[in-house]
């Protein structure tokens, strides 16, 4: 019977506690590499919130808080650009009133985020979380006594490291508060203004 268990049983319970270390050790490194990869992506998809707010902000006077009315600004809104004809270093061309500015409409979707792959209709949705929105506000806060428009996009690890490892999930939340930042990612603040930075920046 002792021979039994040391044959057989004994490399069996070696191999399974290997397997136990291995993966305690495996978990934190494979959860470092998804979370990684969710954040890219994530952060592209806000970066892209970023480039349409200011845009609609240049043509509105203010932010928005609808992703509906972000889509249809980038589907069917137009932009003024100021196109400059002529050199200024010319002073020729100068003298005979040739260089002057003029101003040009053109649609958002012929200008901005025009790279491959781009679909306007899935900025609003956090990914890996199962179809959840980014939450976007938008206000008119003061800013030294001015009137200044004010926007803010983010998703909380929550959402984005939907599915993975929970105990590690909330072990990152708990960081995070701990130090005072938010717990997940964010672009733009209404409440301390920083120029439509993002936390990740």
């Amino acid at each position: 019977m002792k021979k039994i268990l040391t044959y057989f049983l004994l490399p069996i319970a070696v191999i399974i506690l290997g397997y136990l270390i291995y993966s305690s050790i495996q978990q934190p490194v494979e959860f470092e590499r998804n979370r990684k990869l969710r954040e890219s992506v994530a952060i592209e998809r806000l970066k892209d919130i970023r480039t349409l707010q200011v845009a609609y902000k240049s043509k509105h006077a203010s932010f928005t808080a609808s992703f509906d009315t972000l889509i249809d600004f980038y589907k069917n809104g137009q932009i003024t650009i100021v196109k400059q004809i002529g050199s200024m270093d010319d002073s020729v061309a100068v003298a005979q009133k040739k260089v002057y500015r003029d101003s040009v409409k053109i649609f958002v979707r012929d200008t901005l985020l025009k790279r491959t792959g781009f679909v306007i209709d899935s900025i609003c949705y956090i990914p890996f979380s199962g179809g959840e929105k980014f939450d976007m506000k938008a206000i008119t806060g003061k800013v030294s006594n001015v009137d200044v428009p004010l926007f803010e996009a983010s998703a909380s690890y929550n959402q984005l490291l939907k599915g993975l490892e929970r105990q590690l999930v909330i072990n990152l939340n708990s960081d995070r508060v701990e130090s005072g930042r938010f717990p997940g990612l964010k672009v733009g603040s209404i409440e301390a203004p920083n120029n439509n930075a993002g936390n990740w920046e």
